[in-house]
C-alpha cells in the first residue's frame, strides 16, 4: 500500500490553514470535501470559497511518519486537543485512468450527447459535443448544465443567434451551435473561461460561428434570438436589467444556477419583460424559462 491518507474535519475558517500545514508536512496532496453535503457553487475568480463542515484529506507516501505530521498539526493548531482524525492507507491504482473510467457519454433531451474524447459517440447520428472535463465549469454532470443543454435540444435552434452569459467550458454555446445556431456569443468574467470554451469550440470544428468576451469587451448592442445564463442567484438578480435586454422580442431566455428555493425571487426580477414559463426542476436546482416581451 504505497499511500497514506489523513482525514480531520474543519471549519470553513479554519479548513485553508489545515490545507497548508498538511502541504508544510509533506502532504502531495490535499482534497477539500463537504462533510455535509451542502451545494457550493462555481467561486469567483482568485476567491476559494470552502463549505461550513468541510473535510480536509492530505495524502503521504506509505513510507511517512504520520506520528511526525500529526505532531506538527497538533503544535500548529490544525488538529486540536482531543479532536478525532482518520488516518487509513489507500491502494496504488491508474488514478488517471479511474478518473477517466468515471465519465461516460450522457445524453440531454432527444438528440444532444456530450462524450469525453477517450469515448466512442454512442450514436454517430445524433449531435455529439466532444468535451472534456478541465479547469473551467461545466461538463454536462451538474443539473445545472443538464437543465440548460435539455432546454436548447427542446429549441429549433435554426439560423439562430444565441448568447451563453456564464459560459464556463462553453458548453452550452457549443451545443448550440452543433445543434444548428448560425452563431454563438459567450461571455465570461475569468479569462480561462474563454480559453476553455475557445478550445471545445476548436475541437467540435465551430470555433469559427463562436465569439467570446470578458464583460467590458462585449459589443453594447448586443442581441439574440435566444440567450442562455447559467450563473448564480445573485448575479442573475443583480444583472436582470442587463441580460433582459439581450433577447430579441420573442426571443427566447433560460436562467439556471438557481436552487429551487431561489427560483421565484429569481423569476421576479424578471417577469416584467419574460413571459415566464413554468419553473423547470431537477433534483433541487431550478431552470426559469420564457420568451422575450
Amino acid at each position: 500500500m504505497p499511500w497514506l491518507q489523513l482525514r480531520l474535519n474543519a471549519t470553513a475558517d479554519t479548513a485553508e490553514k489545515v490545507g497548508d500545514l498538511m502541504s508544510a508536512c509533506g502532504a502531495l496532496s490535499v482534497t477539500f470535501l463537504d462533510s455535509k453535503d451542502n451545494p457550493v457553487f462555481e467561486p469567483m475568480p482568485g476567491e476559494t470559497r470552502l463549505w461550513g463542515e468541510t473535510d480536509v484529506m492530505g495524502l503521504w507516501d506509505a513510507e511517512a511518519d504520520m506520528d511526525i505530521v500529526v505532531s506538527y498539526l497538533q503544535m500548529h493548531g490544525g488538529l486540536t486537543k482531543g479532536q478525532r482524525y482518520k488516518l487509513e492507507p489507500l491502494e496504488d491504482k491508474d488514478w488517471e485512468r479511474e478518473w477517466m473510467d468515471n465519465f461516460h457519454p450522457m445524453q440531454f433531451g432527444e438528440r444532444l450527447w456530450i462524450c469525453p474524447s477517450w469515448r466512442d459517440a454512442p450514436a454517430a447520428d445524433a449531435v455529439n459535443v466532444i468535451l472534456d472535463p478541465g479547469l473551467a465549469f461545466g461538463t454536462g454532470t451538474h443539473p445545472t448544465t443538464a437543465l440548460c443543454l435539455q432546454w436548447l435540444d427542446s429549441l429549433d435552434l435554426t439560423d439562430k443567434t444565441v448568447v451563453d452569459f456564464g459560459c464556463g467550458s462553453g458548453i452550452l454555446a457549443v451545443a448550440a451551435l452543433k445543434l444548428g445556431a448560425k452563431s454563438a456569443i459567450g461571455i465570461d468574467i475569468d479569462p480561462q473561461a474563454i480559453l476553455a470554451s475557445r478550445d471545445n469550440a476548436e475541437r467540435n470544428g465551430v470555433s469559427d460561428k463562436l465569439s467570446l468576451y470578458l464583460p467590458d469587451e462585449q459589443p453594447a448592442d448586443l442581441k439574440a434570438d435566444v440567450v442562455v445564463a447559467n450563473i448564480l442567484a445573485g448575479p442573475l438578480r443583480e444583472l436582470a436589467p442587463l441580460i433582459c435586454q439581450l433577447p430579441l422580442p420573442g426571443g427566447h431566455l433560460a436562467l439556471s444556477g438557481v436552487l429551487e428555493s431561489q427560483a421565484e425571487e429569481v423569476a421576479s426580477a424578471y417577469q416584467s419583460h419574460i413571459n415566464l414559463d413554468p419553473i423547470c426542476q431537477k433534483e433541487e436546482w431550478a431552470r426559469i424559462s420564457g420568451i422575450a416581451k
